[in-house]
């Protein structure tokens, strides 16, 4: 931590909520969002690529590098969300395409140099299927232990994909099993808090009233964001979930937390992806993840809200 200032590198795939995710890292004084690596998940990876980039110039966040990396799960077929993210993967909000351009390094790399040459102090945020993070892993464990923590968007006592399994999971359950067995410390934001994070009409106003350009293409992207959620789901209003990931590396006393064992599905025929979740200790397995339950709406809303009047 510099300057009072938690380190993270995101790891999108966006993504309404990952570009979320991304303002509130952008421009929050009590993180440095140190690189943005990219991975096929919510559209093929050449879109995520794309609307990182175009996120960031809108943002200003010119100066924070890009990284295109995987297109494919490790061993499944690809699946994407344009059920909920629409053909482009972030639809609703036109933004120009971008000056800025993607890193020639590969994601992979770029996540391998960063932690190798760092401190051991960046916290890694996967909002995406965990396919990079995997691929890192096994190119080059040395990282592992200059990893300070990650904090992932996935996961969760039930799915949204599968009765079982999360998206992000459930896209590459075999990388998540790599990350979940990885011996690093880890912080899942599961759907059982996500789903907490749903922007009501109340809110939606408070974040319109901003009245900045940032705020405005949040106001776009939620509009688009929750319509897909009620027309799939029946949700009154957007989850996002990927935002949570980056309010937690903030202020973690948002959130409330249980260290619990998970365990990743990868064979099961009708729990593929599953995160098997250790509620009561059954298994008598040491404990592996901290698993985020409850969220403070006060506390999260207003640190939405205040960061995007940081914007100008």
């Amino acid at each position: 931590m510099e300057n009072g200032k938690r380190k993270i590198m995101i790891d999108c795939d966006p993504g309404h909520d990952d570009a979320i995710a991304i303002l509130l890292a952008g421009a929050n004084p009590h993180v440095e969002l140190v690189a943005i690596t990219t991975v096929a998940g919510n559209a093929e990876v050449e879109k995520t690529t794309l609307n990182a980039l175009k996120v960031c110039e809108l943002a200003g966040l010119t100066h924070v590098p890009v990284a295109k990396g995987a297109g494919q799960p490790l061993i499944r077929k690809r699946q994407t969300a344009a059920d909920i993210h629409g053909e482009s993967g972030m639809d609703g909000p036109l933004l120009p395409n971008p000056s800025k351009a993607m890193e020639e390094e590969h994601a992979v790399d770029l996540l391998i140099r960063k932690l190798m040459e760092s401190d051991g102090d960046i916290t890694l945020v996967p909002v995406a299927p965990l396919t990079n993070i995997a691929l890192a892993m096994r190119k080059e464990p040395a990282i592992l232990s200059k990893i300070q923590e990650i904090v992932i968007m996935g996961g969760g006592t039930f799915g949204n994909t599968t009765p079982a399994a999360e998206f992000n999971i459930y896209v590459d359950a075999e990388a998540a099993k790599v990350v979940f067995e990885s011996g690093v410390p880890i912080t899942m934001m599961g759907l059982d808090l996500t789903h907490q994070a749903i922007v009501t009409d109340e809110i939606h106003q408070r974040i319109l009233d901003v009245d900045n350009r940032v705020s405005h293409f949040v106001h776009e992207l939620l509009g688009f964001f929750a319509h897909t959620y009620k027309e799939v789901f029946g949700f009154a209003g957007a989850p996002i979930h990927d935002a949570c990931c980056v309010a937690y590396c903030i202020d973690p006393t948002a959130f409330g937390t249980k260290k619990l064992r998970v365990d990743i599905e990868t064979k099961g025929e009708h729990t593929y992806g599953m995160t098997v979740v250790d509620l009561l200790g059954v298994t008598g397995r040491e404990p592996n993840v901290n698993v985020a339950f409850t969220l403070d709406q006060d506390k999260f809303w207003a640190m939405l809200v205040q960061t995007l009047k940081n914007y100008t």
